[in-house]
């Protein structure tokens, strides 16, 4: 089987003399797509030539619904796939004006656009293995550093933004994520147990030892027993926080699957149009099959946003089975509703009342001079406890001091104030 095509990648570019094979093709583009982060592997390679000889290639649409049944599994896949089609297969020229980038320039006032999903990281797969030319005849420069004042690259990886990351960067957030604890303290219980230096009596023991010794008082105490709360989430999958909720997820895998963290149980529910339950898929020891799943089970992906009737559901349909024991509660979502604010603040009230503590984990938190003027914002602030932000490393560390502190809601108390001065 020949599958012939104009050199140069492209599926559309101009006829030469030098002709190529699709399927050299398909296999190159098969790397490009690995180097930029998607899961393909030479079966995949092997499936789409196949695929490309049944389906036929005459028509561009054709070509792309067939490499992209093949390529792609995950909705969080698409972005970065479309943008290596774009280079790959539409333009020619774009290895030469890649190559061209890495030389030496002058920049004046480039004009700003705004970056689209995958578009570093489809760049990255692109240039995978090349390097701009050097000159062996010249010597480079030695320059001398004074580095007392500089950041580690860890550093750095984990003051960056989720949405900012490069694949390669995402790989080792991710692995830096799975290395986190999410401590928690316990909480103590109204029953008791016996306890040598217990700050309680226990007369009814008292009575019953003074009887075995004659009627000589034995004083016997008792303390107050300690219980694990249990950890709920809830995870907002929209196309808001696409870049957010996958780094997110690894968060939740690590806790529910860390020993000796304290949480009694760890459940974690998604939700865009509609609410998921997730759980039983994060009990899954490898991570990538975890979220495999539980991509597969949550249909809604970067879709719509409805906080309210999710969270009604959730009220109605688990608030009993999950919040009891003291649970506490992280819900993550930047609060951009499109449903009614009033449902919303009705539900997430209740939601409060029913929980031990609600902490809001919201992306946006990570610019400077923020303000609630969603309606949505609005709604939710006065039934969440604590306000905190969620868009790097840093941010996911600092969340363990934020539950061992009983009361952290100075952002949450600033923006309060500013809605009500309005």
């Amino acid at each position: 089987m020949t599958l012939d095509l104009p050199a140069g990648g492209a599926a559309d570019g101009p006829a030469g003399d030098d002709q190529g094979r699709m399927a050299q093709n398909i296999m190159h583009f098969a790397r490009a797509l690995r180097a930029a982060g998607l899961p393909v592997g030479t079966g995949r390679a092997i499936e789409a030539v196949r695929a490309v000889a049944a389906a036929g290639f005459e028509e561009r649409e054709d070509l792309y619904a067939t490499l992209a049944a093949c390529f792609t599994s995950r909705p969080e896949h698409r972005p970065v796939f479309d943008q290596c089609f774009h280079m790959f297969w539409r333009d020619p020229q774009i290895m030469e004006r890649l190559m061209g980038l890495m030389l030496p320039e002058i920049r004046v006032a480039p004009e700003e656009r705004e970056k689209k999903a995958g578009d570093k990281r489809a760049t990255e797969g692109m240039t995978e293995g090349t390097q701009g030319p050097k000159a062996e005849s010249q010597k480079p420069d030695e320059i001398e550093v004074d580095a007392r004042l500089t950041f580690s690259d860890e550093e750095v990886l984990k003051a960056r933004d989720f949405e900012q990351m490069s694949a390669a960067e995402v790989a080792a957030a991710k692995r830096a994520i799975a290395r986190l604890s999410l401590p928690v303290r316990p909480i103590a219980s109204r029953r008791t147990q016996p306890a040598a230096l217990g700050a309680l009596p226990d007369w009814r023991r008292t009575m019953r030892a003074s009887l075995r010794n004659g009627g000589v008082p034995m004083l016997a105490r008792r303390e107050r027993r300690e219980r694990w709360p249990a950890l709920v989430a809830l995870c907002d999958i929209s196309g808001s926080m696409a870049s957010y909720s996958r780094m997110l997820l690894h968060f939740l895998h690590a806790a529910a699957n860390a020993k000796g963290a304290g949480w009694s149980k760890v459940h974690c529910f998604t939700f865009g149009t509609r609410l998921t339950n997730i759980t039983r898929h994060l009990r899954e020891r490898d991570v990538d099959e975890a979220l495999a799943r539980a991509g597969h089970e949550a249909q809604d992906w970067e879709g719509g946003t409805r906080i309210g009737a999710c969270l009604e559901d959730f009220n109605k349909t688990w608030a009993r089975r999950v919040l009891g024991q003291g649970a506490v509660v992280l819900l993550i979502t930047d609060g951009l509703d499109r449903d009614d604010p009033n449902r919303l603040a009705r539900e997430a009230a209740r939601l409060h009342r029913s929980a031990r503590r609600v902490i809001w984990l919201n992306p946006l938190l990570r610019w400077e001079g923020f303000e609630a003027r969603a309606q949505g914002i609005q709604a939710l602030l006065p039934a969440v406890d604590t306000f905190v932000s969620a868009h790097n490393v840093d941010s996911l560390e600092a969340l363990a001091g934020t539950l061992a502190r009983s009361d952290a809601s100075g952002e949450k108390n600033r923006l309060l104030a500013g809605i009500s001065g309005r």
